[in-house]
């Protein structure tokens, strides 16, 4: 599969969702199983790279002009969520 063809984060997760259900009911075979389980795998995986660019792309702009976290001065740990605009 490449990237175009790769669904956006929120249809991976509906796919995986839809997989748990069907495995959980248990009706069907074993082959069919471990197919579905293996696609789960696959969604999972990209569901959670997704997720680590996200991550990623939030970090940096929590960053401040020399590319340092902004701490927050409550808890002492990085800033999780956007600075304010920066007045002028």
């Amino acid at each position: 599969m490449t990237e175009s063809q790769a669904p956006a984060f929120e249809g991976a997760l509906k796919q995986l969702e839809d997989i748990v259900q069907r495995l959980e009911k248990g009706e069907l075979s074993l082959e069919d199983s471990l197919k579905l389980y293996e696609d789960g795998i696959r969604l999972s995986r990209l569901c959670h790279t997704k997720l680590d660019e996200a991550e990623g792309r939030i970090e940096q702009l929590l960053k401040d002009q020399r590319g340092e976290p902004v701490i927050d001065p409550k808890t002492g740990r990085p800033k999780t969520a956007p600075l304010a605009p920066a007045e002028e």
